[in-house]
């Protein structure tokens, strides 16, 4: 079940990017301005949740030197259709590290993402890409390593597996320059996925449904950061066809 957008307090003005089909309405809309904005979702790792200036900020509670085991997802507890448009403003606070969205998020064998029968999921990356779901994923902030800081890129993978089917530069600057919010967009059609950073494109793909394995549908979406990055999150907004 999808949010009410009228029911949540805070920013709810509708930025649509025009790159969002024509037909599609806006199906969920969350501020993430105060902790009651982010009840419900789902914490795998050890990280804190604040909202120091009205926005959602994470950050491991773990050392980087634990490796993987400081890393963690905050998962929406909503499912969302096959064919959506997902958007979130983000803000980088302190590097380095790495910022991910999931999306398309759910059980194998369409089993829900959250089944109690899965192997417990604690933030390390492997039980995202070789574990109990199947998911895209675009890094778009990736600054965990110095050759990703030499050359920035935006990738999006497709799992199970850890194919790597699209890349694009990334335009956000160092959090010395930079000055958000960045206004994140991944489009869902069809087949086609297109993600842009403040409507600007960085990468179009079509999946063949072959290569890497079937088709995608719904399912829910989640942050992931790598330690020991801080960045903050606001207005998750969701468009979905209309009903007929």
């Amino acid at each position: 079940m999808h949010t009410d957008p009228s029911t949540w307090s805070g920013n709810t003005q509708d930025t649509r990017s025009p790159l969002i089909p024509e037909g599609w309405d806006r199906i969920y809309n969350n501020p993430l301005a105060k902790p009651e904005h982010a009840a419900g979702f789902r914490m795998e790792g050890e990280a804190a949740v604040t909202f120091p200036l009205g926005r959602m900020r994470l950050e491991s509670v773990l050392d980087e030197a634990e490796g993987q085991r400081a890393n963690f997802v905050l998962w929406c507890p909503e499912d969302f259709p096959a064919e959506a448009a997902m958007s979130w403003d983000f803000w980088p606070v302190r590097e380095p590290g790495l910022a991910i969205m999931f999306f398309s998020a759910s059980g194998r064998e369409g089993m829900d993402l959250f089944d109690p029968s899965f192997k417990p999921r604690t933030g390390e990356y492997d039980q995202y890409h070789h574990g109990d779901l199947n998911a895209f994923h675009v890094s778009y902030f990736r600054r965990k390593w110095t050759e990703e800081r030499r050359f920035q890129t935006c990738n999006l993978r497709k799992s199970y597996g850890f194919h790597l089917v699209a890349q694009g530069a990334d335009p956000i600057p160092g959090v010395m320059d930079a000055a958000g919010p960045y206004r994140m967009l991944i489009v869902k059609e069809g087949r086609r996925i297109t993600f842009a950073v403040n409507d600007l494109p960085l990468f179009v793909w079509e999946d063949d449904g072959v290569s890497y394995g079937p088709p995608l549908g719904g399912g829910k979406l989640g942050f992931r950061q790598m330690a020991p990055l801080i960045a903050e999150y606001a207005n998750l907004t969701v468009y979905a066809k209309s009903d007929p």
